[in-house]
């Protein structure tokens, strides 16, 4: 084993300055916001990434993945359901004991 790292890619840590918050509208919101109480969220730098779109999609994309997660899965499993109802159904139809008629 002695730290190979068992078959995974290297990760190279990108540099800390390419993330700046002049570039997010929504964080420099935040930081005005803070600003006018008198605080500083020294950490705001580490959100930059999230509103990136190449890193992370859009605010769209992420919701269309976020509904729509298994979704075809789930669709085929509804499907092969249904199926097999329809299918038992034939092969073992319900027996109507005493017919009610209305006379």
């Amino acid at each position: 084993m002695g730290g190979h790292g068992h078959g995974h890619e290297s990760y190279t840590i990108p540099d800390y300055k390419i993330y700046k918050v002049d570039d997010i509208p929504e964080l420099c919101a935040t930081r005005k916001a803070l600003a006018s109480h008198g605080l500083k969220d020294p950490w705001l730098r580490n959100e930059v990434w999230r509103y990136n779109p190449k890193e992370f999609g859009t605010e769209k994309a992420r919701l269309r993945t976020f509904l729509f997660r298994g979704f075809r899965t789930g669709f085929i499993a509804f499907a092969i359901t249904i199926a097999g109802t329809a299918i038992y159904d034939k092969m073992y139809p319900p027996k109507h004991h005493g017919e009610h008629s209305d006379h």
